[in-house]
């Protein structure tokens, strides 16, 4: 069978999914040629392929989404088969038409079945002749800004607003109440126009406590359709699948079969041919009902799950398919055997509202065992920018029941080091624990209720000791170049300890100071001595310390001033302070009366300025919209603090950094008071 196939497939796409499929075409002895942009030079599917061709610069719209390069690489290639993997041109008709063109093979659906789908509006209105049940909302294509406010009363609030276009959950909008609407409108055209080239919004009636239930189709090109069950997707954060399982927990035989039919009568309505997704909505509230949402027309992010239970390789079927083979598995012989859960592991911040995050990965330690994959596109030295999605791979177990799998991934995740950068992995770890997702009982809303009772780790005693520890084992390393180099408090009489100052996230100005003792006790920020020893290979990034009588086990990284401790998944960021930047900090903190509003607007993560609603030099008042930064498929609004004048130091397309100072608001001088009128003398 495996001479029918391509002799060589082009990947048009990048990460981790593009490692996963390179991994497939080469055990099928297919040739895999990748393409790039010049930000993903170094990127691991770029090392992995047999071929590689750098098609722009960074931003996805010179590169991935560029449709004349990817064809013109294909080509250049040789390629007789693109596979498009998820996100980008996946879901592309004019893609998979130019390619068609070109006389390569498109690695997915025809150009109706893309067209149809595409097009959420059109799909919804479309499914619905096929007996595929909908949510009730308004969904036409030309409808504008009025015609959706006219018709929100009828929907009902609160409404969901979606772009017709892409998706993924981006540009989706939750509107609570009638006020709200407009500038929710704004927001979502202009995201869903630079996202997708097309700004057309439809309306949904937003169903309370719903679970979000797909199931995975596979048609060939001969007539047959079937599926491969049910994925659980219900733990969502702004609409962007975390955590995702299958089977559900849910769904009894009856309603499963149900779902199945379903979906393949949606994929059945546009000649479906590959591997596709229908996903549903189920209300929290009537389990037996399910509603049609979308149909991606793709693999989707949470495809190992269905293999893991199904013991079927969803890229190898689809290249099958593509190819002009016929499936070979029929509905009858679709068996669900265990549980598998996955979990997205991300480059954002938890702690500071979930905001990406970027930086080099300086340390990797990715987990192994007995039912547990990951699909990865991570390597030491990779640099992780604001240019992409941010998600950097998923881990995924499998286990007899949920109980097992849960306790795999769990024990996974505690498993995983990525030093330098921030991660969830933590969060995760912590989501995975909850009592109601042990159970089962999920929804789409349970991230977003279940955020403000959790406790984010943040550097302590132990990590602030082993910090000290590691740089007083480098400064005693310095006794081989003899006694003027020695830095380890020796002097005539009593030693002296040596201190080490720590800057990190919720540390006060000036650091966190660590005494380092010659009698093997170490005391932290002014506290007790406390015995602590460092034990391990002296230059290995894994290490064990005793602290107060605990031991545990660590991985460190440095890079310039910059310390990065992990442990179970956590990972933190410790800066190396000396006496100049310790004084630095305390006069910053000094500068500003207690109280005062921070005049400084800085950026919360490294991204794209989208827009900005003020001039230099206007008057602002506190709560006003300044500017927009985009990065890895979230916009974040910025705010002035107080009122008063602005001052901007960006303009709208401008790259910037974490942190970077974006404006400046000049308190307004409060004008004089005339002096109230003296009597006059005598009088």
């Amino acid at each position: 069978m495996t001479a029918a196939l391509f002799d060589t497939v082009l990947v048009a796409n990048r990460g981790e999914i593009a490692c996963r499929v390179i991994g497939t075409l080469r055990r099928l002895g297919i040739r895999a040629v990748a393409v790039y942009s010049e930000a993903d030079r170094d990127a691991r599917h770029v090392r992995l392929a047999d071929e590689a061709f750098c098609i722009g610069p960074a931003p996805a719209q010179e590169s991935y989404l560029n449709i004349d390069a990817v064809v013109s690489a294909a080509k250049a290639s040789g390629a007789q088969a693109v596979h498009p993997g998820y996100g980008f041109l996946s879901e592309n008709a004019d893609f998979a038409r130019a390619l068609g063109d070109a006389g390569v093979a498109f690695i997915g659906p025809g150009v109706h079945a893309l067209t149809v789908m595409g097009d959420k509006i059109r799909a919804k209105n479309h499914v619905a002749g096929y007996g595929v049940p909908v949510v009730p909302g308004i969904a036409k294509a030309g409808l504008t800004d009025a015609d959706l406010a006219e018709a929100a009363p009828g929907i009902g609030y609160p409404l969901l607003i979606k772009p017709s276009a892409g998706g993924g959950g981006k540009g989706m909008h939750v509107v609570e109440r009638p006020e709200d609407l407009a500038g929710a409108l704004v927001t979502a055209r202009r995201v869903a126009l630079a996202s997708f080239g097309d700004d057309t919004l439809f309306l949904e009636r937003l169903v309370h406590a719903p679970r979000h239930i797909e199931v995975q189709v596979l048609a060939d090109t001969h007539g047959n359709v079937i599926h491969l069950g049910e994925r659980e997707c219900s733990l969502q954060r702004r609409h962007q699948k975390v955590v995702e399982e299958a089977p559900s927990a849910l769904l009894d035989e009856r309603t499963r079969a149900l779902m199945g039919e379903a979906a393949c009568n949606a994929a059945r309505s546009v000649d479906y041919t590959g591997a596709g997704t229908v996903e549903f909505l189920v209300p929290g509230d009537s389990p037996e009902e399910f509603f049609f949402m979308e149909m991606n027309t793709r693999l989707q992010v949470e495809h190992p799950v269905t293999e893991l239970v199904t013991g079927q390789d969803l890229v190898e079927a689809q290249v099958r398919v593509a190819a002009g083979e016929p499936l070979t598995l029929r509905q009858q012989d679709v068996v669900l055997r265990g549980h598998a859960v996955e979990a997205r592991v991300y480059a954002e911040s938890p702690e500071r509202g979930f905001l990406p995050t970027a930086g080099e990965i300086l340390h990797l330690e990715e987990p192994s065992g007995n039912g547990v994959r990951v699909d990865s596109s991570l390597v030491p030295g990779l640099v992780v920018g604001s240019a992409y999605d941010p998600m950097l791979a998923k881990i995924i177990a499998w286990g007899e029941d949920r109980g097992q799998a849960l306790a795999r991934l769990d024990a996974a995740l505690a498993g995983t080091a990525v030093l330098g950068l921030q991660t969830n992995i933590d969060y995760l770890r912590q989501l995975l624990a909850d009592d109601e997702v042990r159970a089962g009982r999920l929804d789409t809303t349970l991230i977003e209720r279940k955020l403000h009772g959790i406790r984010f780790h943040v550097p302590g005693e132990q990590e602030l000791a082993a910090a000290a520890l590691l740089l007083h084992r480098r400064l005693l390393a310095d006794a081989d170049r003899g006694p003027w180099h020695r830095r380890n408090g020796w002097r005539l009489g009593q030693p002296h300890p040596v201190r080490y100052s720590f800057g990190a996230a919720h540390a006060p100005a000036g650091g966190i100071d660590v005494l380092v003792y010659d009698d093997g006790t170490v005391s932290v920020g002014g506290g007790a001595r406390v015995p602590a020893e460092l034990s391990g290979p002296s230059g290995a990034a894994a290490f064990s310390l005793e602290y107060d009588g605990r031991i545990t086990r660590w991985h460190h990284a440095v890079h310039g001033s910059q310390l990065w401790l992990g442990r179970g998944g956590w990972s933190c960021q410790l800066t190396v302070l000396g006496r100049q930047e310790r004084t630095a900090a305390m006069l910053a903190a000094i500068d500003r009366p207690e109280g005062t509003a921070d005049p400084e607007v800085r950026s919360p993560m490294p991204g794209t300025v989208v827009s900005v609603a003020v001039a230099s030099g206007e008057a602002v008042e506190a709560g006003q919209l300044l500017l927009s930064v985009e990065a890895m498929k979230m916009e974040h609004q910025l705010t002035a603090a107080a009122d008063g004048t602005v001052q901007l130091n960006v303009s709208t397309g401008d790259l910037v950094k974490a942190d970077q100072l974006l404006a400046v608001i000049h308190a307004a001088t409060p004008a004089p008071t005339e002096a109230a009128p003296q009597p006059e003398e005598g009088a």
